[in-house]
């Protein structure tokens, strides 16, 4: 049972403040969105960085039921991922992961880099470009109805660059991991 121990500990090292692992579900997003929320409350948080973290964990959340793929396997259950949020002193971090195809990897590092190559203006007009242009050439949306809008909202939202890692499953799954970090300091634009 020293492991609960072990885990309670590298959550207070990590000061993470909320994880869920599991299926994600619509019902289950609603619950982790309100515990965060209240979490937040309790700390006293200034609006605007609320509205901020708020709906980049909405567009985290979307990301894992809309594109986490199903499987089953000795060391993974089916449908299952990860959602965490820590606060830090001056910066709120927030971290999921799920499975996806292995094929999909590299077409995923090209969208993540570009987007994390592009200053904040680019972003903005990234951004336009794709909401233009639902279902046409690459800026188009996929068949499960994402075109990296999500991920460009994050990091015009966060302002920061978005870190992400895959790691090999099997042959045909690979892990997905993305963290995105939120000043806690108000800017006006």
């Amino acid at each position: 049972m020293k492991y609960i121990y072990d885990l309670h500990k590298t959550m207070l090292n990590q000061n993470l403040i909320l994880v869920y692992e599991g299926e994600f579900t619509q019902e289950i997003t609603k619950s982790v969105l309100a515990m965060a929320e209240r979490n937040m409350d309790s700390f006293g948080e200034e609006g605007a960085v609320k509205r901020k973290v708020f709906n980049i964990m909405v567009e985290c959340l979307q990301n894992i039921t809309k594109h986490a793929v199903s499987y089953d396997s000795d060391s993974y259950g089916k449908n299952s991922a990860i959602f965490m949020i820590g606060k830090q002193k001056d910066e709120y971090v927030i971290t999921s992961g799920n499975s996806i195809l292995s094929e999909d990897v590299e077409s995923m590092i090209k969208r993540l880099e570009n987007i994390n190559s592009l200053n904040k203006d680019q972003l903005k007009e990234l951004y336009k470009e794709i909401i233009k242009r639902p279902g046409e050439g690459p800026a188009g949306l996929s068949p499960k109805g994402g075109a990296g809008l999500g991920f460009v909202d994050m990091a015009r939202k966060s302002g920061n660059k978005l870190g992400f890692s895959f790691e090999k499953i099997n042959d045909k799954l690979s892990f997905f991991s993305l963290k995105t970090t939120i000043s806690r300091q108000i800017v006006k634009e």
